[in-house]
């Protein structure tokens, strides 16, 4: 077992010190310098050589991206008409009959002829009729104009047709419904591109980055620049966010969120990591009344959570609870407790058993199974049953986030050997025992802290998680300053191996006697010596002895 050293729950950027000490004078750039599959779909759609009439690009279905696209497009020589509203009856000429003539006012379409409309998926499948329409001026036909009233609608109503290309931007699931409307969406009359959500950092483009957001600042925040020490931070954020140490998100709405928050901090119009980490603790103050009204169901005993002791079959899981309406997730432990008894060998999934377990926890239990039966190589059947639950859960759970867990609460009933109560245990297993990577790590390690925090630190508590989720620690300045001290612990494992002897002081497999393998064949053997009820055939040939 690997105990994680503090350096590794946060990003650090030593790498790109240097590069910090500088970025305040980087010129602005624009977000597309950091898009170059963007950039060229971009160029390729508006030359020439490119037939199809649709390009499709996912984003945050959002105005500023629109007019982005738009400044990109003029800047190649392209007309480009922005869709700024999702009234469907701007995107086609409107007439007025007055005095016996007509009026045409021309619509956005007409306004893009020989250029490109940027529109909204909203604005474009507001119904499909509308979609059909569009289509139908795209592939070169002729559309009746709209009457400005249903009073003035003439007999014959003037035609037009626009000579233009569309791009379609929103999020996935709202082109997940163009994919449906229409059949040709994955045929060549479309093409398909994304405005990037997140940059993989690296030494050759996080120049790019840091001119990025002075660009942001330029335009958004014009009377404030950001110190060395705020750029650090804002990278330390973003790899929160992104839940990678390796990546940083591109969003602008949550680039201005936090340096709109933290400006309000600064005092002479300069943005540092201070203002930034007020900035992120000011946001989660607002947004922490679930969670602390959590931390006071299990301070009142309400909720039976033990961060102190020893346990048979009870261990401290992770979990991450996301609410319909609340903004953010926030983690949780749940008591996992397994019993056994004399049976058939069956583990019995309660959650699945009364609907509150979804299909993928259903399989991490039964993977995890598999293993504890491979590992036992027995060539009978378990002579013991074990039922499994989360206590005092009353909502679905589903993941194999906590499928280690399960199998360490299982061994212990099995085996007798209690868990430590100060440690609690994330991570998916699978037939070989080998520990596999999960989510939400952030939350889960903060929210276990929080409750050890308020029931006592020993200075032995921690948790267990995945080595490969270690690139995914970004912890708050509070749970990093406790790992310091050396108040709380983070352990990294590849194998089981390596967390049983935690959590048990035993050793998961070996020639000793006392590891938890041995321990449970050691019971199985006994219980077949001394355990096993007479059969009627046994009881009738005592009576004659």
């Amino acid at each position: 077992m690997n105990q994680v050293h503090w350096q590794d729950v946060c990003p650090q950027y030593n790498d790109y010190q240097t590069i910090i000490n500088t970025a305040h004078t980087l010129p602005p750039v624009s977000l597309l310098e950091l898009q170059p599959r963007l950039r060229s779909a971009l160029r390729f759609f508006v030359s020439d050589a490119c037939q199809s009439k649709v390009l499709v690009i996912k984003d945050g279905d959002s105005l500023k991206y629109r007019q982005l696209i738009a400044n990109e497009l003029s800047s190649l020589g392209k007309v480009a008409v922005v869709t700024t509203d999702t009234n469907p009856d701007l995107l086609f000429d409107r007439y007025q009959a007055l005095n016996n003539e007509v009026h045409v006012s021309p619509g956005l379409i007409t306004q893009a002829q020989g250029g490109v409309l940027v529109a909204s998926t909203q604005a474009s499948l507001n119904s499909f009729d509308l979609w059909s329409n569009i289509k139908t001026l795209l592939l070169g036909s002729k559309l009746d104009s709209l009457p400005l009233e249903t009073k003035q609608r003439v007999l014959e109503p003037p035609k037009f047709m626009s000579d233009f290309k569309m791009i379609v931007m929103g999020e996935r699931d709202q082109l997940a419904e163009l994919d449906y409307a229409d059949s040709e969406f994955r045929s060549g009359f479309m093409q398909y591109t994304e405005l990037e959500s997140d940059l993989k950092l690296s030494l050759d483009n996080v120049e790019l980055y840091f001119g990025y957001i002075n660009g942001l600042l330029a335009q958004y925040l014009p009377t404030y620049r950001i110190d060395n020490s705020g750029y650090l931070r804002l990278l330390q954020a973003g790899a929160r966010d992104t839940e990678d140490k390796q990546y940083l998100p591109l969003s602008i709405e949550w680039h201005l969120a936090l340096l709109g928050e933290a400006s309000s901090f600064s005092q002479d119009n300069t943005i540092t990591a201070a203002d930034i980490e007020a900035a992120i603790q000011a946001k989660r103050s607002r947004e922490a009344y679930l969670p602390e009204r959590a931390i006071d169901d299990i301070l009142e005993g309400q909720v039976v959570i033990e961060t102190q002791g020893k346990q048979v079959g009870q261990v401290n899981g992770l979990t991450v609870i996301d609410i319909p309406g609340h903004p953010v997730t926030y983690g949780e432990p749940a008591r996992i407790s397994c019993v056994v008894h004399f049976g058939d060998g069956d583990v019995s999934d309660v959650e699945r058993k009364v609907d509150l377990g979804g299909n993928i926890h259903a399989k991490g239990m039964m993977i995890m199974q598999a293993f504890v039966s491979s590992e036992l190589d027995l060539d009978a059947p378990l002579p013991y049953s074990a039922s499994i639950v989360f206590e005092q859960s009353y909502c679905e759970v589903d993941g194999d986030s906590a499928s280690l867990a399960e199998l360490c609460s299982l061994v212990s009933a099995l085996s007798g050997y209690p868990i430590d109560q100060q440690i609690a245990v994330t991570g998916a297993v699978d037939q070989f025992g080998r520990v596999q990577a999960v989510g939400g790590l952030n939350e889960k390690v903060e929210g276990f802290y929080s409750v050890c925090k308020h029931q006592g630190l020993t200075g032995k508590q921690g948790v267990v998680l995945p080595k490969t989720n270690i690139q995914h620690l970004a912890l708050s300045t509070e749970v990093l300053e406790s790992i310091k001290q050396g108040e709380f612990h983070i352990w990294s494992a590849t194998h089981v191996d390596e967390v049983i002897p935690l959590l048990m002081d035993k050793p998961f497999k070996s020639e000793t006697e006392d590891s938890v393998i041995g321990k449970i064949a050691e019971r199985i053997e006994n219980f077949e010596k001394h355990e096993m009820p007479e059969t009627l055939l046994e009881r009738i040939k005592n009576w004659f002895v």
